[in-house]
C-alpha cells in the first residue's frame, strides 16, 4: 500500500504528458488548418478578382458590339438613302436628256424646212430615223459604249440631216459617260462652235472643259472655260465658268 502514492503519482505524469502533447498537436493542427483556410481564402479571392475582370471585359466588349452594330446599321442606312437619290438623280437626268431632245427636234424641222440642207447620197428618211432612235434608244437604257457608236455612225452616215446637231450633243455625253474623254472634248468642241446658237452651246462648252480636263490637258482646257465665259457670261454654265477661272 505504500506504493501507492507513488503510482497515483506516475499516472498523474503520464496523463498530463499524453494531454500536453495532445494539447500541443491541436494546437500545431489548427495553426496549419488557419493557413490552409487563408491560403485558399487568398485563391478564392483571386479567382473572384478574375472573374470579375473577364465579365468586365465581356460586358465592354458586349456594349462595343452592339455599339458597333448600331453603327453599322447607321451606314447601311445612310448607304441606301445615297443610293436611292443617285438613281433618282440618274432618272432625273435620263428624263431631261430624252424631253429636250424632244424639244428640240421640234425646233430643227422648221428650220431645215426652210433652209433645206442638201441630201445625202443615199436620202432614206425611215433609214435615217431608225438609226437615230436606235442610238437614242441605246442612250436611254444606259448602254454608253454602243450609244457613242450609233450617234458617230450616224454622224457619219447621214451629214445632211436636221438631227445633226443632237447626234453631236448625245454623241459627246455618250462619250464621255463611257469614259472616252479626247473623243467626247473633240465632239463637243465641235458641236458648239458649229451650233453656237443651239440652247445647248453652253452646257457643250462646259462638258468640253471637264473632259479636256480629265486627260490633263489644262491649256485647252482653259481656253474653253475662257470662251465659255465671255460667249455666254449670262447662261448657268457661263457664270460656273466664270467662277472657275477666279478660282485658278
Amino acid at each position: 500500500m505504500g506504493n501507492a502514492p507513488q503510482r497515483w503519482l506516475f499516472v498523474a505524469f503520464v496523463a498530463a504528458s499524453a494531454l500536453s502533447g495532445a494539447a500541443h498537436a491541436g494546437l500545431f493542427d489548427d495553426d496549419e488548418a488557419r493557413k490552409r483556410i487563408d491560403q485558399m481564402r487568398a485563391e478564392v479571392a483571386d479567382v473572384v478578382t478574375r472573374a470579375d475582370a473577364i465579365s468586365r471585359n465581356q460586358l465592354n466588349f458586349a456594349n462595343q458590339a452592339e455599339a458597333t452594330k448600331s453603327e453599322l446599321a447607321k451606314l447601311r442606312g445612310q448607304i441606301e438613302v445615297l443610293t436611292y437619290e443617285l438613281e433618282a438623280a440618274q432618272k432625273r437626268q435620263k428624263d431631261f436628256y430624252v424631253d429636250l431632245d424632244n424639244r428640240l427636234r421640234k425646233l430643227e424641222q422648221p428650220a431645215v424646212e426652210s433652209a433645206p440642207k442638201a441630201e445625202p447620197a443615199h436620202s432614206d428618211p425611215a433609214a435615217e430615223t431608225r438609226d437615230y432612235e436606235a442610238a437614242l434608244g441605246l442612250l436611254k437604257a444606259s448602254k454608253f459604249s454602243d450609244a457613242a457608236t450609233g450617234f458617230t455612225a450616224f454622224i457619219k452616215a447621214w451629214p445632211g440631216s436636221s438631227l445633226q446637231a443632237s447626234a453631236h450633243y448625245w454623241g459627246g455625253y455618250a462619250l464621255s459617260q463611257a469614259k472616252e474623254p479626247t473623243k467626247a472634248a473633240e465632239l463637243f468642241g465641235k458641236f458648239a462652235s458649229t451650233w453656237p446658237s443651239d440652247e445647248r452651246a453652253p452646257v457643250a462648252l462646259e462638258s468640253q472643259v471637264n473632259n479636256l480636263e480629265a486627260i490633263k490637258d489644262v491649256k485647252a482646257a482653259r481656253a474653253a472655260l475662257e470662251l465659255l465665259a465671255a460667249k455666254y457670261p449670262t447662261s448657268e454654265a457661263g457664270k460656273r465658268a466664270k467662277w472657275r477661272l477666279k478660282k485658278k
